[in-house]
């Protein structure tokens, strides 16, 4: 009986790995465009970030519309990559 319950978890231990290896081929399979792009993507989101938190400390009327655009801009790039 042991010996029957030994087996058992050594090939629910193997599906899990099958599992797991199909999700990592799954990854591996993005195309080069697909990286590019999520790099892309981040990239904007962190210039995102920062043009937002010079927007709230901005007290010039020019220099906060400048960031506006800006904004508005990267806003616009980020919805074409999703």
């Amino acid at each position: 009986m042991a010996r029957g319950w030994e087996s058992k978890d050594v090939e629910s231990q193997v599906e899990d790995r099958n599992i797991v290896a199909e999700d990592s081929g799954n990854k591996a399979k993005k195309t080069v465009e697909d990286t590019q792009r999520e790099t892309e993507k981040r990239g904007l989101l962190l210039s995102r970030k920062r043009v937002a938190n010079d927007l709230e400390t901005a007290t010039h009327p020019n220099h906060r519309k400048s960031l506006e655009a800006a904004l508005e801009h990267l806003d616009k790039k980020i919805a074409e990559l999703s």
